[in-house]
């Protein structure tokens, strides 16, 4: 019988910058979706990426002094080596400069643009540089005489040009119909209403669909000065990377997984995948995704996280610390399905040693020494039932049915919620047995095998639905345990192993010394905090005749090295135009090899009286910059360097 589908995205991360923990949590989310459906039977295909054209690739790369395909490159593979950090098994990972998807792009466009639904127009409004999103001036958010963008607070820019737009307002009441017969295509619902009430119902605006202010994109087929905007470029990355063809030559892969089951995204681009992306996809006449998750946001403490704030940590970094499968466990147990959730050290270290530590690893542990120490690590008899395993049992029957429900719905931090229940219940049942009692009574060793047997089925079980959010310490209580059942179909029965032959009983996560842990981890973040500049003093107010008795002028320098027996000097000599000098400055440390000096302008102050320094005259003052730095960084002067068009013995005022 041929596997029910499951097509499950995440959105792919735009690449200017590397994704903090925050937008981890996504991948993460989507990965243990993507394995609890493949423990469900299904066959799964999940797809991530990187988003890698527009204005922010192209400015980050200049800064940088790198094109904007290797600035895309290194920051994709960053992106990757973080998904693998983090245990993310994906099928397909899409790059939107990849040639395939491109030409793709491209033919979605002229498709568009053919059939009337692209058309274009001159266009004036404030742009957004981190959403790559116009507004209107009715939309912008003025802050102190500055306009703001409503969904980022960033700064907007004022930008006027001739760009191609899609019908979008055309598909309102389309979008808005299908949203009100398909109640449950988003979720939360609090997702859907926004969109309903924030988006539809007002109207919507065309939509801008190409630049032509920078380059760095697919560019338009019939129109090579503009190149296709993310909405076009990035969004259609769903189809394309499942090989699908505008003109109905789609490939295999499309043909088996779309429409995509799930789009797992961030809930501040929820628009742009249930309004853009549905209106998109109605214009190509292609069918639409069957939901979209709009999670929260993972927020440290209170704040969103930002560089300005120092607030931004990273799951590698985290995983240093604390190792992987504990950060997925925190992300994944901790994330609200409606509502923002905080990560900070504390918390963290907290979620650690009760969950994992306490409750989860005691368990396993103690569990696992019992077997091995009463029974020499086998048992074989379950016994007659009491009301406590009766109780025990009919719990973990309800967790696995509970836990399928919560998980269906994607509720993921419920349905985990609900095996630690479980595995409470499970150490409560410990204490209600005392299996070190019953080891007293040699009449009672029936008894205590069978509550032994039932505390290593109740590890299983939860082991078994624990699997999709840390696989690699699943894997290691099913060697403790010595069970090789770990599918979906082995929990929906309790009593499924005839016996058990238990391993060794090792640590899985080891309490956290929190006093301890606590100044290590903040001592590394507070380093890397941008440090505060630290400006030389400044001098007091002169006048304008003060100024001007300064004769400033431009020198070419002639000659330059160290003055012997001395550290600090060096000696200039400078051509001003109209005479030669001989200038001795103290920036021998900065200068390592004077001679580099030779033939460039420099500033020197030409009506100083001269001096004798070191028993060598000094007619002169050169200009230099004590620069700026930052906290705890090492002095630095720059000599002032001029245009070299700029004639020796031109005054500077």
């Amino acid at each position: 019988m041929e596997k029910e589908k499951f097509y499950i995205t995440t959105a792919i991360p735009y690449a200017s910058r590397v994704p903090h923990i925050g937008n981890t949590y996504e991948a993460v989310l989507t990965d243990a979706i993507a394995r609890y459906k493949k423990m469900r039977g299904y066959d799964v295909y999940m797809c991530t990426g990187t988003d890698e054209h527009g204005l922010k690739v192209e400015q980050v790369a200049a800064e940088e002094g790198i094109t904007p395909k290797e600035h895309a490159n290194m920051i994709s593979g960053k992106i990757r080596e973080i998904w693998d950090r983090m245990g993310v098994e994906y099928d397909y990972f899409i790059r939107t400069t990849d040639e395939d998807h491109e030409a793709r792009v491209s033919r979605i466009f002229q498709k568009l643009y053919d059939a009337g639904e692209i058309y274009k127009k001159d266009y004036e409004g404030w742009y957004c540089t981190p959403d790559e999103s116009f507004y209107t001036d009715s939309q912008v958010v003025m802050k102190d005489g500055v306009a703001t963008c409503p969904d980022c607070g960033a700064v907007l820019s004022r930008e006027k040009e001739s760009a191609y737009f899609f019908r979008l307002s055309k598909y309102g009441p389309k979008i808005l119909e299908f949203f009100e017969q398909n109640p449950d295509f988003i979720v939360p619902e609090s997702r859907r209403n926004e969109m309903i009430n924030n988006f539809l119902k007002p109207g919507l605006q065309d939509l801008c669909v190409t630049r032509s202010t920078f380059t760095w994109g697919v560019k338009v087929p019939f129109d090579p000065k503009h190149v296709v905007y993310v909405w076009i470029d990035a969004l259609t990355n769903y189809i394309t990377a499942l090989r699908s063809d505008p003109d109905g030559n789609s490939g295999e892969r499309f043909k088996k997984y779309w429409p995509a089951d799930l789009h797992v995204i961030g809930k501040d681009i929820v628009r742009f995948h249930t309004i853009y992306w549905t209106a998109i996809l109605m214009a190509l006449g292609v069918e639409l995704p069957k939901k979209v998750l709009g999670h929260p946001w993972l927020l440290f403490g209170n704040d969103k996280m930002s560089k300005s704030k120092g607030n931004v940590i990273y799951a590698d970094e985290l995983c240093d610390f604390f190792g992987r499968d504990a950060i997925r466990y925190y992300l994944l147990s901790e994330m609200s399905y409606n509502a923002d959730s905080s990560i900070t050290y504390e918390l963290l270290i907290d979620k650690i040693n009760t969950d994992l530590a306490n409750i989860l690893g005691n368990l396993v542990s103690r569990s696992v020494a019992m077997v091995n120490k009463y029974f020499g690590g086998k048992i074989e008899a379950r016994g007659e039932r009491t009301p406590e395993d009766d109780d025990l049992i009919a719990t973990a029957e309800a967790t696995v049915k509970k836990y399928a429900t919560l998980m269906d719905e994607y509720m993921v931090a419920d349905a985990i919620d609900a095996v630690i229940a479980l595995l409470k219940r499970s150490n409560k049942y410990i204490d209600e047995t005392a299996p070190w009692t019953l080891a007293k009574d040699e009449t009672k060793k029936e008894r205590l095998e069978a509550v032994l047997y039932n505390l290593l089925e109740t590890v299983r079980i939860a082991s078994v639905l624990l699997t999709p959010v840390f696989p690699e310490t699943t894997a290691k209580i099913f060697a403790s345990i010595g069970s090789e059942k770990k599918d979906w179909e082995s929990v929906q029965s309790f009593d499924e192993a005839a016996s058990w032959q238990v391993g060794k009983a090792e640590p899985l996560f080891a309490r956290i010394d929190k006093e301890a842990k606590l100044p290590e981890v903040n001592a590394f973040y507070e380093s890397k905090k941008e440090k505060p500049m630290v400006y030389a003093d400044q001098e007091p107010e002169i006048t304008i005749d003060d100024f001007m008795k300064v004769d400033l002028r431009a020198a070419k320098i002639l000659e330059c090295e160290k003055v012997k027996k001395s550290d600090k000097l060096l000696r200039f000599k400078l051509d001003l135009g109209y005479t030669e000098r001989q200038v001795l400055s103290g920036i021998a440390k900065y200068y390592p090899n004077p001679e580099e000096l030779v033939g460039k302008t420099c500033m020197v102050v030409a009506n100083l009286k001269p001096v004798k320094l070191r028993g060598e005259l000094s007619e002169g003052m050169l200009i230099s910059a004590d620069m700026a730095k930052k906290e705890g960084e090492d002095e630095l002067v720059k000599l002032i360097i001029v245009d070299g068009d700029v004639v020796p013995g031109s005054r500077f005022r």
